[in-house]
């Protein structure tokens, strides 16, 4: 169970997914999960001796906060967690830091998103709330990843992000929102360097 308490200098790391739209396209399917770059963190941080989750959360394509919020409160966040979302998994985490008040040891948006683009009640709820700034204070570091050719919505999900909380912002070449399909690939190196410098001091 979470533990807001908890002085462990054990780093972990918790790895939150997107919300695909639909239930065949959910990336945390068999089929898709294995050529996304969640699980090739998980298996290359999990080599290294960092513990690595990457909760399943219930019904993604219709997101409900409260849902992943239980969700997320069996796994064990401290000071030293390192937590990394995926696309509406950065909303998530961001809402849920603010409204805990937990501190950790770094947060990874990767391509954050915050705009109900799709007009559904779901996301609606899901997304349009007040981000706290405040969660910068008990955060040691912030980064977020984009691309050049991320699509204008998540360009402007980006600008409310760092608007609000700061961060290093690392922009990389033709990775689209991070997906597979746009990737071409399941590995994300400069994610795991980025995990790595922390786990190194």
């Amino acid at each position: 169970m979470l533990s807001m308490v908890t002085k462990s200098k054990k780093i972990n790391c918790i790895i939150i997914h997107g919300c695909p739209p639909n239930p065949e396209t959910n990336i945390m399917s068999k089929a898709r999960y294995f050529h996304h770059w969640i699980f090739w963190t998980k298996r290359e941080l999990t080599k290294r001796g960092i513990p690595t989750d990457n909760p399943v959360m219930p019904e993604p394509w219709h997101p409900d906060y409260d849902k992943f919020k239980k969700e997320i409160e069996k796994y064990n966040i401290t000071e030293n967690t390192i937590l990394i979302g995926h696309s509406c998994g950065c909303a998530f985490l961001v809402r849920w830091l603010g409204e805990t008040k937990q501190k950790i040891k770094k947060l990874i948006l990767v391509a954050p998103w915050k705009l109900n683009s799709r007009g559904d009640k779901w996301r609606k709820l899901f997304y349009e709330y007040p981000i706290d700034k405040t969660v910068k204070e008990r955060v040691r570091e912030i980064i977020m990843f984009t691309a050049d050719n991320e699509n204008e919505n998540g360009k402007k999900s980006l600008k409310i992000f760092q608007d609000a909380l700061g961060g290093k912002i690392i922009e990389l070449k033709g990775m689209g929102h991070f997906v597979f399909e746009d990737m071409g690939t399941e590995e994300f190196p400069e994610l795991l360097e980025e995990v790595m410098q922390t786990c190194s001091f």
